[in-house]
């Protein structure tokens, strides 16, 4: 998986396809590979902006003033117009970042208590058994972000070090199909090699989650 951090990261947004965005006056969201989406959105790449633009009326007591495409888009974005590109920088906007994405996303590793799930059902299965045999969230995401296409969404800094992310997966049979052989060679190994986990002192629990995994 790629690792986009809004801390460093600048999108580059076409400014007459911004411009028209916001002249349209739909919802719209742009991706952090700067292209524009209007509603209804059906891609799963993550978003750094979402919103519409409705031109306040104007009246002679109170004219209408000139807006700017930082104006547009909020305070929080650092923007620098370049000829016909917008560069933005977003990683001030964060936290309206992650409730943008949060509903979007594969998982959340946006809290102290690390990933609890996976958005998907069926990487959730995968999940819930490889816990039976101490294959922790941490474990399976270390695999997806290696092994899988996809989009990590990240602040990330050191000193002190911070990180919180949201994980896009590209594509969920790949990484159905990634977690499940490395759970399966896993739990294979360590009913041989771990007496704990030999096949005769399985529980019930672990028994179904060996199933699953097809190591019975």
């Amino acid at each position: 998986m790629k690792k986009f951090n809004l801390f460093k990261e600048i999108i580059t947004v076409k400014k007459s396809a911004l411009l028209q965005a916001f002249n349209s006056s739909k919802e719209f969201a742009i991706t952090t590979k700067g292209e524009i989406l209007y509603a209804p959105f059906d891609k799963k790449d993550p978003f750094i902006f979402q919103g519409k633009h409705t031109p306040k009326p104007s009246s002679a007591l109170a004219p209408s003033t000139p807006t700017t495409l930082h104006s547009l888009l909020g305070e929080s974005y650092q923007v620098v117009e370049d000829d016909d590109r917008v560069l933005v920088k977003a990683f001030s906007n964060w936290q309206e970042i992650i409730r943008l994405n949060i509903d979007r996303a594969s998982y959340d590793d946006t809290t102290a208590d690390g990933v609890a799930e996976f958005s998907n059902p069926s990487l959730e299965d995968i999940g819930w058994n490889a816990t039976e045999f101490e294959i922790s969230y941490r474990e399976l995401i270390g695999v997806l972000e290696e092994q899988c296409e996809g989009i990590l969404l990240c602040i990330e800094q050191e000193d002190p070090y911070r990180f919180s992310g949201l994980g896009f997966i590209a594509d969920n049979k790949e990484a159905y199909n990634t977690l499940f052989s490395y759970c399966q060679a896993k739990i294979k190994e360590l009913i041989q090699t771990q007496s704990h986990f030999a096949k005769e002192k399985l529980n019930g629990d672990e028994l179904d989650a060996a199933e699953f995994f097809e190591v019975l």
